[in-house]
């Protein structure tokens, strides 16, 4: 199984320990993965410090090190700022889809991720639909000029709900411009993850896992003396140990003929800390749930 690990584990972002984008392939290596799922920012692999030079020593890492570019991910809000409608925001972010195009295909990779939008209070629902429909559109033809595949992520509110990102892929009608499907949505959403991965694994290049404990919330009313209920927190914990049925979603994936990258990520704070040894276990324990399941028939449920 070809399995990736993404370096925004390693970033710092959350307060956990940074990595230097030159120490991140040998230590994914080291933990047992054969591919890297490479943060198109910094501190990691943003267009803007990667010169020519720079991409060559970054393929000869990789080579040195057995480790597969399995995808570059950008990071893209359409609908940013759109208060500000002068600022041409979308075709800023288009052009930085574009130079990620462009730096995939100089380090071998096909695949650049990114996201749909925000929704926001400046912009009706339709409008920000077709707004983003068309930026994701042009992505994925500035894309194609370098052999790039669009992995769409299922992250943002457009079309965040499972059913309404197939319509939205429908929408957008690239061929280059597929899924980067996963269960983190449709798993807080409540819905069937062996149906959504089932009628998204046509459409699916990349999927991406992290899983999560909910932690409830409640909200102390003094005229009640009781208390209401708030929308749950949640946390992230090993793959093994979260509430969502990442067994069932990536054998029915498998099932239905997916064959990508699976990609690990720790793109929030952990329960158990932020230090490295922490981090190196959570990745660890990943790879020993893919063992598992891979010797275990899916359960349709």
């Amino acid at each position: 199984m070809h399995t990736a690990l993404h370096s925004i584990s390693y970033s710092g972002s959350w307060g956990q320990v940074a990595l230097p984008l030159e120490e991140i392939i040998p230590h994914v290596a080291r933990l047992g993965y054969t591919g890297l799922m490479l943060a198109g920012k910094r501190p990691h692999g943003s267009p803007l410090d990667l010169d020519a030079a720079a991409r060559g020593r970054l393929r000869g890492l990789l080579v040195d090190h057995n480790v597969r570019l399995s995808c570059l991910a950008g990071y893209t809000n359409f609908l940013a700022d759109a208060e500000h409608a002068e600022i041409p925001q979308r075709e800023m972010q288009i052009l930085s889809v574009r130079e990620l195009a462009h730096l995939a295909a100089d380090l071998g990779v096909s695949i650049v991720r990114i996201f749909t939008a925000y929704e926001h209070p400046a912009v009706p629902y339709s409008r920000a639909w077709d707004l983003t429909v068309a930026a994701v559109k042009e992505c994925s033809r500035q894309a194609a000029d370098h052999g790039v595949t669009i992995a769409l992520q299922n992250h943002h509110d457009l079309a965040g709900h499972w059913r309404t990102f197939q319509q939205f892929l429908a929408a957008v009608d690239e061929p280059n411009c597929r899924a980067a499907f996963d269960a983190w949505a449709p798993a807080l959403h409540g819905d069937d993850l062996a149906e959504a991965a089932r009628a998204l694994a046509p459409q699916t290049v990349f999927t991406t896992v992290a899983n999560y404990v909910r932690l409830p919330r409640v909200r102390y009313q003094p005229d009640l003396v009781n208390y209401t209920r708030d929308t749950d927190a949640v946390q992230a914990v090993p793959v093994a140990e979260g509430f969502i049925d990442f067994a069932l979603f990536l054998q029915t994936l498998w099932s239905a003929g997916y064959a990508g990258p699976v990609a690990y990520e720790m793109c929030s704070p952990l329960r158990d800390g932020r230090d490295r040894a922490t981090l190196d276990r959570y990745a660890t324990s990943f790879l020993d749930f893919l063992r598992t399941i891979e010797q275990t028939p899916a359960n349709p449920k």
